[in-house]
Formats: structure tokens, sequence, C-alpha cells
């Protein structure tokens, strides 16, 4: 398993767009908080998806990829607001593994290659947020993130199911 960043021009090309479009879909019928719930809606994913490689096609965020050989099989993403005051940080956004790689370290050399990626920009701080009620502070505890909030209810997975989003920031 292999982390690589995308050069803007790759962004745009339609093999990994291919392949991030069946990991995001496979990763949400699997059940991962990746911004959907099973079933996955196809179309929305793929529409949220080309957003955010127009972003890194447009040199605003980073995109770092997993590829197995074959194929690109995770991705996460660097995300920038844009503004003067908060260039010193990024927020980690869509990180994902396809459940085909999941439980082999796959998801550690993604968050270990997404934060080399932050040190190469000179970042000093990155954030992420998570959807509670999955233990997945378990997984980023380890990887240097600590808890420093959270927003109550702030994820409706169905209509009487509310989570917290739980934000998480790693100083680098």
């Amino acid at each position: 398993m292999k982390y690589l960043v995308t050069d803007p021009e790759e962004a745009l090309g339609p093999g990994l767009r291919a392949d991030l479009l069946d990991t995001w879909v496979a990763a949400t019928n699997a059940g991962g908080a990746v911004g959907y719930t099973a079933p996955a809606p196809v179309e929305q994913i793929a529409e949220n998806l080309d957003g955010a490689l127009g972003r890194v096609a447009a040199g605003l965020d980073l995109l770092g990829v997993l590829h197995n050989g074959e194929r690109y099989v995770g991705m996460g993403m660097l995300v920038s607001r844009g503004s003067r005051l908060q260039e010193h940080w990024r927020t980690v956004l869509r990180v994902m593994v396809h459940p085909e790689c999941q439980g082999t370290g796959a998801g550690r050399i993604l968050m270990e290659g997404l934060r080399g990626s932050a040190v190469d920009l000179g970042l000093e701080q990155l954030q992420l947020t998570i959807r509670g009620g999955l233990g997945l502070e378990k997984f980023y505890g380890p990887l240097g993130y600590r808890v420093v909030g959270a927003h109550p209810r702030a994820v409706r997975v169905s209509p009487d199911d509310y989570r917290d989003e739980i934000m998480l920031v790693l100083d680098l």
C-alpha cells in the first residue's frame, strides 16, 4: 500500500475519479461515516467528489490517495478555508479506505501520509471532525489527535438517530 499526493492535473483523470467514487460508495454502503448513509446516493457522492477534485485541480486543496499496486483504494484531503488568518492549518476531510482494505493498516498509512504532506506544506495544525458513537476516537487518538470539542446532535443519521460531531486537532 502506497500513499501518494495527486497533482492538480491528475485530479481530473477518469481512472482516479472512478476508483475514488467506487471507494466512497463502498465505504458508505459498509456503514462508514463518510458523509452519507447506506444505501449510497451515488449521484450525490459523484457530485461531491467532482467538486472536491475541482478544488484540487485548482490548487486550493491537497488530495492524498492510497494505491494498492492496481488501483486507488483510499483518500483524504487537506482542505483550506481560504483565509490568510487560517493558512497555518487545514481541515482533514473525506478520509476513507475501501472496505476490502480496512484492517490492514491502510488507514494509518493514509493518515501518516496526510500528516507528512501537512508538514511539507509548513502547516502547524490539522483539524478533523468525526461522527460520534462509532468509537473513531480510538483510531485517531494514537495518531496524536486530541478531542477539543463536540457539537451535540449535529448529525442526523435517521429521523430518530442523532450523533454528536466531535472535533479533533493535531499539533504538528
